[in-house]
C-alpha cells in the first residue's frame, strides 16, 4: 500500500457507500481516465470481466473466431469461450514476446481467402510490455476488425507512434484500440485487491458495458430486464483502494525498472542467461523481471533454478504456458509454422483430445520461451538484500 488508501476507504465508510457503485467508484474512473489518457472507463470486478464485456459489446457469438495471443494468461481467452467463440492463437515474435504481427497479417489474409473473418483481435501486453499496437491496428484496419488490448499487466506502459499524425509521441498502453482492459489483481503493479477496468475512446461502448455490468437493468422504478447482464460492477470500498494506488503508480513503475536493472547487471554476465527484451517502440513497466536460461550454456535448466530458489523459500515461476498447449483446448489444425520447422512434443500430445475448439498459427517461439523462461521475484517492497540473496542462489547453481 502507498499510504493514502486508508484515507479513501475511511471516506467510503463515512459516506455509507459499501456496496457496488458510489462516489469512490466514480472518482476512480475519473482518475484512471486522467492517468491513461483513454477518454472513458468503467470499473469492474476483474480484468477478465472487462474482456467479457468488450466481447459481448462487439457481438461475439457461438462459432465466431477471435484471434488472441497464445503467450498469455488464460483470463485473456476464457471470455471468448464464455461467448461461444473459437480462439485462434497467434505465436509470439522474438523481439517483444508479444503477438507476431507478421503472422497476424498472414492469418487475416488466409481468413479472407477462406471467406471467414475473425470478429476481433485480442493481443496481450506481456509482462508490462506493450504489443506493437500501431502495427496491429494497421493490419486490422483494412478488414474492419476491432482490436481489444489485454493490457492487464501493462498499466503505465507506453508505446511510441512511429508514422503519421503524432509520430514520435508516447501513448499509454491500449490507446487507439477499440477498447483496452486493465487488471488490479493482488499481483499487479497497483492493486485494489481484485478488480479491473474497461477503457475506450467510444463513450457509447463504455456506457453499454456499464449497463451490462449492472445486470442490464432497464430504466424504471421496478426491476425490468430486456437483456441478460452480469454482476460485474466494482465495489465502492475496492475503488477507494484504487484511488490511493493510482497516486503511486509512477513510483511503482520506476521501482520495477530498477529491480530489472539490478538483476540485469548482476546476472547478464553469466553464460546462458538472457533477459526479456524491451521493444524499440515501447517503454515497459517491467512488471515482472523475466529471464531465459539456456541449459547447454548455463549448466542447468530453468526448472533446476526454480527448485533451487524454492528450497530457500523463494517463489519464482515459469512464464505463461502457451494457450495452445493447455489441455482445455483442442487444437484443430496444429500446422508446422515453427521457425525451425518443428512443433514441441507437448503440443502434439495436446492436439488429440480436449474440450474447446481452437486453432494456432505458429507456436514454436512461445514454446521455446515457455521451456526456458523464468519470472523472478519482482515485488516493489523487496530490499537490496533480497535481490542479492536471489542472485547468489542463481550464481551458485551455475557454478
Amino acid at each position: 500500500m502507498g499510504g493514502e488508501e486508508a484515507r479513501f476507504v475511511r471516506e467510503a465508510f463515512e459516506s455509507n457507500y459499501i456496496a457496488p457503485l458510489g462516489p469512490q467508484v466514480d472518482a476512480f474512473e475519473r482518475e484512471f481516465v486522467k492517468k491513461s489518457g483513454i477518454r472513458y472507463a468503467v470499473a469492474v470486478i476483474s480484468g477478465t470481466a472487462a474482456i467479457h464485456l468488450a466481447l459481448r459489446n462487439l457481438g461475439i457469438r457461438s462459432g465466431d473466431e477471435v484471434i488472441a495471443s497464445t503467450l498469455t494468461f488464460i483470463g485473456s481467452v476464457t471470455p471468448i469461450i464464455f461467448q461461444g467463440g473459437v480462439p485462434v492463437f497467434i505465436d509470439s515474435d522474438r523481439t517483444s514476446w508479444n503477438m507476431d504481427t507478421n503472422l497476424l497479417a498472414e492469418e487475416l489474409h488466409a481468413c479472407r481467402r477462406r471467406g471467414r473473418m475473425p470478429k476481433a483481435v485480442v493481443p496481450t501486453d506481456l509482462y508490462g510490455q506493450c504489443a506493437d499496437l500501431e502495427r496491429i491496428l494497421e493490419v486490422c484496419r483494412p478488414f474492419g476488425i476491432p482490436v481489444v488490448v489485454d493490457a492487464a499487466e501493462a498499466l503505465g506502459g507506453r508505446y511510441q507512434r512511429r508514422v503519421g499524425k503524432g509520430a514520435g509521441s508516447w501513448m499509454h498502453a491500449g490507446t487507439g484500440a477499440k477498447a483496452a482492459i486493465f487488471s488490479f489483481n493482488g499481483n499487479k503493479i497497483i492493486t485494489t485487491s481484485g478488480g479491473g477496468m474497461l477503457a475506450s475512446d467510444d463513450e457509447a461502448f463504455i456506457e453499454q458495458a456499464r449497463f451490462l455490468s449492472q445486470q442490464a437493468r432497464d430504466p424504471g422504478p421496478h426491476y425490468e430486464h430486456s437483456q441478460i447482464g452480469y454482476n460485474y460492477r466494482m465495489s465502492n470500498i475496492v475503488a477507494a483502494i484504487g484511488l490511493g494506488q493510482l497516486q503511486v503508480l509512477d513510483d511503482r513503475i520506476e521501482q520495477k525498472r530498477r529491480i530489472f536493472g539490478y538483476y540485469q547487471e548482476a546476472l547478464s554476465t553469466l553464460p546462458g542467461i538472457d533477459f526479456m527484451p524491451e521493444a524499440a517502440y515501447g517503454r515497459s513497466t517491467r512488471w515482472l523481471t523475466v529471464i531465459l536460461i539456456n541449459p547447454d550454456k548455463f549448466g542447468v535448466d530453468r526448472e533446476f533454478v526454480r527448485l533451487a530458489l524454492e528450497s530457500e523459500n523463494i517463489e519464482s515461476r515459469p512464464i505463461w504456458k502457451p494457450m495452445h498447449l493447455q489441455p482445455v483446448f483442442k487444437i484443430e489444425k496444429p500446422g508446422p509454422r515453427a521457425e525451425d520447422g518443428r512443433r514441441g512434443k507437448e503440443s502434439q500430445r495436446h492436439t488429440q483430445c480436449l474440450e474447446h475448439r481452437a486453432r494456432v498459427v505458429g507456436g514454436a517461439v512461445s514454446e521455446y520461451l515457455f521451456e526456458r523462461g523464468l519470472c523472478l521475484p519482482s515485488g516493489t517492497q523487496m530490499t537490496e538484500d533480497d535481490l542479492d540473496r536471489i542472485v547468489r542462489i542463481i550464481r551458485k547453481v551455475h557454478t
